[in-house]
């Protein structure tokens, strides 16, 4: 049943790809016009708020009752996306895991280049801090480029001194801005949702006239150690599995725990198809196992 459902769903994907090489404007409304069709359960609560100064949106299950919070970064290269449009995903994996979450609506490119997402995340998680959540009590999750953002902010507080969060959750991490990984190419033909040429359409609207080789645009260049244990999830059919291997690699020769899970022959982000295929539906099992596993650590530390 399960390469059925693989084979159904990487129809749907490439009869209905985002072409990254289409005007932005037009790019952002056809994404959020695809991703509005996905239904959300009645019993989600998702209301905008502000936190550190920066909007996002609270996603809350009805029934439960938790300290904990998941902050979300969405993806769509850092020039798409919006809080919104991430709700059904986060909902699902909140649900799961028991919490809330904040699913953050960081400035996009190319308006607001690199470091505008860092600058947001980092003010939205010393937000939390400042509202009375403790690290303990926080979680970072992203998919795409949120994952790699997600890794960013990890950095850019480590840098500063301010206590980290109990984990981080990354869903195929875009890790690497200067596309160096072996899987853009080794992977093309698989990708129903990536190209490379797409990608490198979008690269200079968030690095503007940055390196694209620092390690807050390209945490694949960073030194990891000192940071919470990560849980990376990938598909091998995407042209950013590299990105994911690659982080995962220095994470744990910086002696970060760090748990490497790629699911063979699904897509990019296969995780938000978890109503379709059941590897999807598995790994937001494994994630929410994970987040709560280290809320409880950090917590009974």
């Amino acid at each position: 049943m399960s390469e059925e459902q693989k084979q159904v769903l990487n129809g749907v994907l490439r009869d209905g790809s985002i072409d990254l090489q289409a005007d932005v404007a037009m790019l952002r409304a056809g994404f959020e016009e695809l991703m509005a069709r996905i239904p959300v359960p009645a019993d989600v609560r998702h209301e905008t708020v502000t936190v550190g100064g920066v909007s996002g949106v609270e996603v809350t299950i009805d029934g439960a009752d938790s300290q904990n919070v998941i902050l979300y970064f969405h993806g769509g290269v850092y020039v798409i996306g919006s809080a919104s449009a991430s709700v059904p995903l986060i909902s699902d994996l909140a649900r799961r895991a028991g919490t809330r979450a904040l699913t953050l609506e960081y400035r996009l490119a190319p308006e607001h280049p690199f470091p505008a997402a860092v600058e947001d995340a980092q003010s939205a998680y010393e937000g939390l801090l400042d509202e009375g959540f403790s690290p303990e009590r926080i979680a970072l999750a992203g998919e795409s480029a949120g994952g790699g953002l997600a890794v960013a902010l990890l950095l850019a507080l480590r840098e500063r001194g301010v206590p980290l969060p109990s984990s981080a959750f990354l869903m195929s991490p875009y890790a690497d801005l200067t596309l160096s990984g072996d899987s853009i190419v080794t992977k093309e033909a698989l990708d129903p949702t990536l190209t490379p040429e797409g990608l490198g359409l979008r690269i200079p609207d968030y690095v503007g006239s940055a390196d694209p080789t620092n390690p807050l645009i390209s945490p694949v260049f960073a030194d990891l150690s000192g940071l919470p244990p990560l849980l990376i999830q990938s598909g091998s059919h995407e042209i950013l599995l590299s990105d994911a291997l690659r982080l995962a690699e220095s994470a744990a020769l910086a002696d970060v725990e760090v748990s490497l899970d790629v699911v063979p022959g699904v897509p990019h982000v296969f995780q938000a198809f978890a109503a379709l295929l059941d590897e999807a539906d598995a790994a937001l099992e494994r994630a929410s196992a994970f987040l709560n596993h280290h809320y409880a650590a950090r917590v009974a530390a």
